[in-house]
């Protein structure tokens, strides 16, 4: 979720043009990384229909990538998201069934493809299932997530090797944070898991308004 909340809208402010195939790279390693740390608990039925979900929402990714303007398009998924987490914060829970996980699916890989902020969707699924269970799924499915979005972008010509350069330059930086992640995961787990969910899917939201306003 630090890829989401903190190093998407930074490196945005720095360089768009590193979002969103540069950051689509460190983004599939560290997913990798976290994956197999936790391998034993990914929900796989769940990680099924997501990923069925991602396949089209990358599709139109792409598509609004080429043709809609950022500023709209960043606005929009912002203002989606912050629904979604009023919504969880009040009497409605969301449950990881099979109509809303392909749903968020979709929604993530609009998202994840456009703008490298495709974890939130999935995050508020499982805001409830725990810290392993959420990150394990959450990691499975951006590694898959993110070689379709990556593909797709490719064949739209939107993959260069400056692109993939600067994303390979990043992956020194993503293997030292998964290295210090591991020894403070105890501390985001149990009670503390639903609220920083919901904060930094907020957060993530937030950004994208913000970043869409200032456009």
């Amino acid at each position: 979720m630090g890829m989401n909340l903190v190093a998407a809208p930074l490196v945005t402010l720095v360089d768009p043009s590193y979002v969103p195939v540069p950051l689509l790279i460190p983004l599939a390693v560290l997913g990798t990384l976290t994956w197999a740390r936790e391998h034993e608990h990914v929900h796989w039925r769940g990680v099924g229909y997501l990923s069925a979900g991602r396949i089209p929402g990358s599709l139109i990714g792409v598509a609004m990538v080429a043709l809609l303007p950022a500023r709209e398009f960043g606005i929009a998924i912002g203002v989606l998201v912050f629904c979604f987490v009023a919504l969880s914060m009040t009497s409605w829970q969301p449950r990881p069934t099979t109509g809303s996980l392909v749903t968020a699916g979709v929604a993530s890989g609009v998202a994840g493809t456009a703008s490298s902020i495709g974890g939130p969707p999935v995050a508020l699924l499982y805001q409830y299932a725990g810290g392993p269970r959420l990150r394990a799924t959450l990691a499975a499915v951006s590694v898959l997530g993110t070689i379709v979005s990556l593909l797709f972008l490719f064949v739209g010509g939107q993959v260069t090797l400056s692109g993939v350069l600067a994303g390979v330059g990043l992956l020194p930086f993503t293997a030292l944070g998964f290295a210090v992640s591991s020894p403070l995961r105890r501390f985001v787990d149990g009670a503390r898991m639903r609220p920083a969910v919901l904060v930094v899917s907020a957060g993530s939201a937030l950004v994208l308004v913000l970043r869409g306003m200032m456009a």
